[in-house]
């Protein structure tokens, strides 16, 4: 059988006070019986005391008849609700009283106990010698004449009734006050745990829809606490979850289509140079089309490869000092015959005294070859691209800045985002794979550095990135 929380709750609580209360009754029974008896006893002794004075003493010296002896025993028995046994020395019963339901006293108390001590206060609790049928408190007080001779014994039975009575009266005062408290804290608890697990139960309900990839459920908790943050992380979560989603759909379909595409005209280019439909003369041509498909192939596994890595176990750097100004300028060197094949003119404004800056030398080398290659594909004819470096502080700024189309303002943020692609057709661009930025803004993350992109459409885009300076030693540190 399946518990809920508030069945756990409730039985733990129910258990905790049962064992609590539990434990109160027998210690205060157990404590409040002892000492009810003590007093009782201690009652039972002063009484004997008196009885001795007042009327054994006057009887042995003769002042009372055994007649009137025996009727202020009545009165006593009766007053005290106790049995008295009065005794001579040698165990002879003289007179007694017996109070209800209490057997007649003994010819001779040695007949109880032939070693019975008759010199010396004592106190019993039981049966007296198999002689009631019940428990009772019995006080036993030695005679002594004027000389100090002992003479005789007297004899209380008390019955536990007035204890009894005492005790329910005090244990009532206590348990009641008790009961009363265990009633109000199960109906706190109740209310208490109400107030718990219904919010509870309705997080339980919505992650149960999160779990069957219903996002848009919304937990509806708005209280401050644990549990309200509680909900709060779990939609943000569902959230999250929603846009991995949305990528994963995303990123299948773009795959999809990035593999597709030169495959296709791969297997159509062989097929055709195999049945004979491109003639000899012409498939050198189209078997450089496949070789161009096929590195596009190579670069997007690479690619992707590579930022697996980078998310699986992080960018592995080797940190050194290097020349960044050198740098852009071996990268503007290698797009010079892809520029002037586009009469696109490549513009270094250098505005730093020191150049020098601590990364790794070879990731930086790929974002300045991939923001070039952006602005390159990006740039009409005749236009022009400017890569700028300043210096601010303890950083070096690098940016590249194109004539280009721009980039729609709603797009802006979405270039980093992988297989993103600012033309919606993706038809101008057929060598690229929509990862060169999401690569670029990874090695820049790794660095703990920052990268920005400022766009408008019919007037260009700029991206541009900070690196630290180089201390003044020389070192190379890897980092991962």
């Amino acid at each position: 059988m399946k518990h809920s929380l508030f069945d756990k709750i409730f039985l733990g609580f129910l258990v905790l006070l049962v064992s609590v209360f539990g434990l109160l009754i027998f210690y205060s029974t157990k404590a409040t019986k002892d000492a009810l008896v003590e007093d009782r006893t201690l009652a039972l002794t002063n009484e004997a005391v008196l009885i001795g004075e007042q009327s054994i003493s006057a009887y042995y010296m003769g002042l009372i008849s055994e007649e009137t002896l025996a009727a202020n025993l009545e009165i006593y028995s009766s007053t005290l609700d106790s049995s008295i046994w009065i005794m001579d020395s040698k165990g002879i019963v003289i007179a007694s009283a017996a109070a209800p339901n209490h057997p007649e006293a003994p010819k001779n108390l040695y007949f109880l106990d032939y070693e019975f001590d008759m010199t010396s206060n004592q106190t019993f609790t039981g049966t007296f010698y198999g002689t009631f049928k019940e428990d009772v408190i019995s006080v036993c007080t030695p005679i002594f004449t004027m000389d100090n001779t002992p003479n005789g014994m007297i004899i209380l039975h008390s019955t536990f009734q007035s204890v009894s009575d005492m005790q329910r009266n005090l244990l009532s005062a206590v348990y009641v006050p008790f009961l009363v408290m265990l009633v109000v804290s199960f109906s706190l608890l109740a209310i208490i745990s109400g107030k718990i697990m219904r919010p509870i139960k309705k997080i339980n309900t919505v992650a149960e829809e999160y779990s069957k990839g219903n996002f848009d459920s919304k937990m509806e908790i708005n209280s401050q606490d644990e549990i309200g943050q509680l909900a709060s992380t779990l939609e943000y979560m569902a959230s999250e979850l929603s846009k991995l989603d949305e990528y994963r759909k995303d990123f299948i379909s773009n795959i999809s289509h990035d593999f597709r595409s030169p495959l296709t005209s791969i297997k159509g280019y062989i097929e055709a140079i195999q049945d004979g439909t491109i003639p000899p003369e012409k498939q050198d041509k189209y078997l450089n089309i496949v070789v161009q498909e096929t590195n596009r192939l190579s670069k997007l596994t690479s690619s992707l490869l590579e930022l697996n890595n980078a998310d699986t176990y992080g960018l592995w750097l080797v940190f050194k000092d290097f020349d960044i100004v050198q740098l852009v300028k071996n990268a503007m060197r290698t797009f010079e015959g892809k520029c002037e094949g586009k009469n696109i003119s490549l513009i270094l404004n250098n505005h730093c005294d020191k150049s020098k800056v601590h990364g790794d030398k070879t990731k930086i080398e790929q974002v300045i070859y991939n923001l070039l290659d952006n602005a390159i594909k990006f740039t009409p004819e005749g236009k022009s691209i400017y890569i700028t470096l300043t210096e601010k502080g303890e950083k070096i700024f690098v940016s590249v800045k194109d004539e280009g189309c721009g980039i729609p303002k709603d797009s802006v943020n979405k270039v980093w985002t992988r297989f993103y692609k600012a033309d919606a057709s993706r038809g101008k661009d057929k060598q690229g794979t929509g990862l060169g930025l999401s690569i670029t803004k990874e090695i820049i993350k790794a660095h703990n550095e920052n990268i920005n992109v400022v766009s408008t459409e019919g007037v260009g885009s700029e991206f541009s990135f900070s690196l630290s300076k180089a201390s003044k030693e020389d070192t190379d540190t890897t980092k991962e």
